[in-house]
């Protein structure tokens, strides 16, 4: 039996006709993956292998971290068709790092976890990652200062504070992830934050925020008077 392509599928839900005349944002995840994978088998339509990628992995962010291996795991998906899913999803973080990377300028606790959510939101352990900002809060450096759980006698003041002196910073913002993807603050969360907040009011380095990431939401220890 042949195998069906995307030219099998009723003209009426043909992805690539649709991207064509309404736009690739109006397409579901399952139907740019189609495009992507071109041809489904002889038992399944493209639609239908795309659908099977989805419950693979579950979240359409997932596949940044996906491998050759795992995606040829996969019924179906052979190492070309693997290739070509896994080059697009580089391009597209490519694309999005390049755009972060332009004198981004932070005026809220949105923008900060809006710079910071592509790269943490589906990390499997705790990154404490630092914001190092200009006058202007333009953002001038970004730095993981440490993987691992949260803990007081960890996060070291005067590692991230001789980093800001090093830089010239003006002032900085902390974040880090929650890998279960609550990003409810602990009790640790809070007495790190005023920790880095006393130390930052000595040396002349304001701590802007402390902005917790889960998954693709994120709470700001600052909204919540922490600080």
């Amino acid at each position: 039996m042949m195998e069906l392509m995307i030219r099998d599928v009723h003209i009426a839900d043909r992805p690539r006709e649709r991207l064509i005349r309404q736009g690739a944002m109006s397409l579901s995840n399952q139907e740019l993956i189609a495009i992507l994978l071109r041809t489904g088998t002889k038992d399944e339509s493209v639609l239908q292998l795309a659908n099977r990628v989805l419950l693979h992995v579950e979240k359409i962010h997932e596949l940044k971290d996906a491998t050759i291996e795992e995606m040829t795991a996969i019924k179906g998906i052979g190492e070309a068709k693997a290739v070509q899913l896994l080059a697009a999803v580089e391009l597209g973080r490519r694309l999005a790092q390049q755009q972060t990377d332009e004198k981004f300028t932070i005026r809220s606790p949105k923008d900060a976890a809006d710079y910071l959510m592509a790269d943490m939101t589906s990390l499997k352990q705790e990154h404490f990652v630092v914001l190092f900002l200009n006058i202007k809060n333009q953002i001038m450096h970004k730095q993981t200062i440490f993987v691992g759980s949260l803990n007081a006698s960890i996060v070291h003041p005067r590692e991230i504070f001789r980093e800001a002196v090093r830089r010239s910073s003006a002032s900085i913002i902390c974040a880090h992830n929650h890998p279960s993807g609550n990003p409810t603050p602990s009790p640790e969360d809070i007495d790190v934050t005023k920790r880095l907040a006393e130390a930052g009011s000595i040396v002349g380095v304001e701590l802007l925020d402390h902005v917790i990431i889960g998954d693709h939401q994120f709470t700001s220890l600052k909204e919540k008077g922490v600080m």
